[in-house]
């Protein structure tokens, strides 16, 4: 037997230019640092090592680059806006590391769809969307475009 997934996701024709969605925060642990690191393989004592941490500018330990960006991902799937109409992510550019990301603080993301470009020819279109990463008081961690391809309404 054999069983359709809900769509509840945005299709191509639903994003206009200038939309702006925010997600629910969550909190960085030191157990997603760790996870991270041995999921990656990227032990840098600036994430791992307490004491290290303490002498470097930050003056703690501080999560991965990619792990935010993961962490932005994972923020933007779980609105749900992707659920079963996303086709691919096809792009990250502009993208800046701005400030770090500690221990606790609680992350969210604020998108803008910059633009949306019909592509008829694989049944959907494409959509540029201002990502930001930011923290707990609304300070910008990180940033960039990121460029997905959503399936078209079905006729």
């Amino acid at each position: 037997m054999s069983a359709e997934t809900a769509v509840r996701g945005m299709y191509f024709e639903d994003f206009e230019v200038g939309q702006k969605l925010a997600t629910a925060g969550r909190t960085v642990t030191e157990t997603d640092i760790v996870m991270f690191a041995g999921l990656t393989g990227d032990f840098n004592q600036i994430h791992v090592d307490a004491e290290y941490s303490r002498t470097t500018p930050f003056g703690a330990r501080v999560a991965h680059g990619l792990l935010g960006l993961s962490f932005a991902s994972g923020l933007i799937v779980q609105t749900g806006i992707m659920s079963g109409t996303i086709m691919a992510f096809r792009e990250i550019t502009e993208w800046k590391f701005i400030k770090p990301i500690f221990i606790g603080d609680t992350v969210h993301v604020e998108t803008d769809v910059l633009a949306t470009k019909a592509l008829p020819r694989i049944g959907g279109g494409s959509i540029n969307l201002q990502v930001e990463l930011k923290n707990q008081t609304g300070e910008t961690l990180m940033k960039g475009v990121w460029t997905a391809l959503f399936l078209s309404r079905p006729s």
